[in-house]
């Protein structure tokens, strides 16, 4: 995993409520077991049309959001399934942070273990950004705190997520840093 600690971008705004993670990731997509090239189907029934040709309407597809990594979504999104590959699909697809008032738990959990940071706003905030698509915003995990518009808002991220993050290790790569400790407390306690 990448570390994060800021994340400069301007928005890409897809203000849909309840989007579940077969939008994100259509389960036909789920037959890999690898992380790389998912981006491709990223909101694959949205973005492309029968003949697999880009819909030059679909907001990912616009070309002032091509470099966009930071995604505000609408209201309760990645909803559904369990589905790890949602997260995969976003960040293989550039995506490192999605911003909404609600973010399902289940994909929430995943994104954080998978290096997506889920940043939840109050919805004052969220009205302004789903308004004001292509917003330059600073995301700054060391101090969890959302810059846009002149404000800086607060998001709540639990310790160990956002040392993991920071770091750019999942909960393995915690562990295996431990390896010392561990080996010196199982030796001391034979």
């Amino acid at each position: 995993m990448e570390p994060i600690r800021e994340i400069r971008s301007k928005t890409v705004v897809l203000p849909n409520d309840d989007i579940d993670t077969d939008q994100i990731i259509p389960a036909r997509f789920l037959t890999t077991t690898t992380k790389q090239g998912l981006g491709k189907n990223l909101f694959n029934d949205w973005r492309y049309d029968e003949d697999g040709r880009e819909r030059p309407d679909f907001v990912l597809n616009r070309p002032e959001n091509r470099n966009a990594t930071v995604l505000v979504a609408g209201n309760n999104f990645g909803c559904g399934s369990s589905r790890e590959h949602a997260p995969w699909a976003l960040l293989d697809f550039g995506i490192r942070a999605v911003v909404s008032t609600e973010i399902a738990d289940i994909f929430r959990a995943n994104s954080l273990k998978n290096g997506l940071l889920p940043v939840i706003v109050d919805a004052e905030t969220h009205r302004w950004l789903l308004g004001n698509p292509g917003a330059e915003v600073l995301v700054d995990l060391e101090t969890t705190t959302l810059h846009a518009n002149g404000r800086r808002v607060q998001f709540p991220i639990d310790r160990f997520s956002r040392y993991c993050l920071m770091n750019g290790i999942d909960q393995l790569g915690f562990l295996l840093e431990q390896n010392e400790a561990i080996t010196r407390y199982e030796r001391e306690r034979a």
